[in-house]
Parts: structure tokens; sequence; C-alpha cells
């Protein structure tokens, strides 16, 4: 496995649109060598699912493929908070991280839905990540978005509720704000809002962003 960090071999992969070859250079022999050897055997078997997942659905519709993603993830995950699985009070996990560990908090899910969302061909223009606070633990939470038009509720892919449902629907959120790659909104209820420009409440992503540019981050992380 060359030594780069996954999300930029993954941007790579999104930003050309997948091809058989691409696919099969990044989940290659020895990338399911290391996964094992770093994560164990159960991870390879996640690992194999997620491949099938990209590769089987190319051709799916959006509603489809939003559906299997959200659903894959929430079965193969389990939740666990950043600071019993990383030591660390805030840690943006890789989708490959996530996959390898088994485990992830909400950040975790939204984020690995997002880019497997993107290798599928799903416009990242639809898609967003939102901060919300959970009303039913009174918790701040992070879910992701796809709407159809710019327009349009949202439907919503939680961890929480495992149900793709349209915002409207989901009494038990309230929207704080949501970007993706492109920046950040201010969320209402029924959209997205205003595009918010030099804001600190993204800073996470940023950070994440700089590490994939500055190759900081490795391909697997050191397992606690």
């Amino acid at each position: 496995m060359k030594n780069v960090n996954t999300l930029l071999w993954l941007l790579l992969i999104i930003l050309s649109c997948p091809s058989s070859s691409q696919l099969d250079d990044f989940f290659s022999a020895s990338f399911y060598q290391k996964l094992t050897s770093t994560y164990g055997a159960a991870a390879k078997n996640r690992a194999e699912k997620w491949r099938d997942i990209i590769v089987n659905n190319q051709s799916d519709s959006d509603w489809a493929k939003i559906n299997k993603v959200n659903h894959f993830f929430n079965k193969a995950i389990t939740y666990q908070d950043d600071l019993l699985l990383w030591g660390k009070k805030d840690y943006w996990a890789s989708p490959v991280e996530t996959i390898g560990r088994g485990k992830g908090d909400c950040e975790d899910f939204a984020i690995a839905k997002y880019f497997t969302l993107t290798s599928l061909g799903v416009d990242p223009n639809k898609l967003r990540l939102m901060y919300v606070r959970q009303l039913t633990v009174n918790q701040p939470h992070m879910v992701l978005i796809y709407f159809e038009n710019p327009k349009d509720v949202p439907f919503v892919l939680d961890n929480f509720n495992p149900k793709v449902l349209l915002a409207s629907k989901r009494r038990d959120l309230k929207p704080i704000y949501s970007f993706n790659a492109e920046g950040l909104w201010m969320a209402k209820a029924r959209g997205l809002g205003r595009k918010v420009t030099n804001s600190r409440g993204v800073s996470a992503w940023n950070n994440l962003v700089q590490r994939i540019e500055g190759g900081e981050m490795q391909t697997f992380a050191t397992v606690n």
C-alpha cells in the first residue's frame, strides 16, 4: 500500500469518476493485508462489503444509493465516542479508519457516508454534513443530508434513526448549520439557508482537508 492518506486516495477516485481499475488499485491485496494486520480479520470483511457497495451500485439511482449506503454503515459500524475510541475529545476519522475499527461517532458515520456516496457518483453539491441538536437526548449531533434541488426539503441520513426521512419528518432534530467541501451554510428548518464565509464552525473539516493536502494523516491509524 502506498504511503498516502486514505482520504486523498478517495478524493482522487471521486474526482475522476472511478473506473474498475482505479477501484482495484485502491482495494488491492496489499490494502486488505494492511487493514487486516492493523485492525483484524473482521475489518477485512467490512471492507470487502464496502467495496461491493461502491462497485455494484454505480448505475443505481441516487435514492437507491443513499438508502444502501445509509443502511450499510448503520449496520456495519457501532457507535462509540472519540474519547473511548481514539483517546481524543474530538477526532474526525477517515472512512478507512471507521471501517477498520468498526466503530465511530456520529461525525464518522456522516463522513464515511459522504465520501462513499460521492465515490458512487452522487453530486457533492447535493450532499452536506449538518450539525443538529438531537432533541431526544438534548445533545449535539451530526447527520448527512441529501437534496435533489437546492430549494427542496432534504432527506436525512442518520445513525440515530436508521430510516432515510425528510428533514420535515425529523422533529427530533434542530438544525444548526450545514457544510461540505464548498463551504458553510446556516441551516433552516425547511432548507439550507444562506452561505456563510469565514466561520470557525467548520474548522474540523478545514483541518481535515489541510491534513489531506499536507499528507500528515497516514492511511491507517495506530490501534490503541
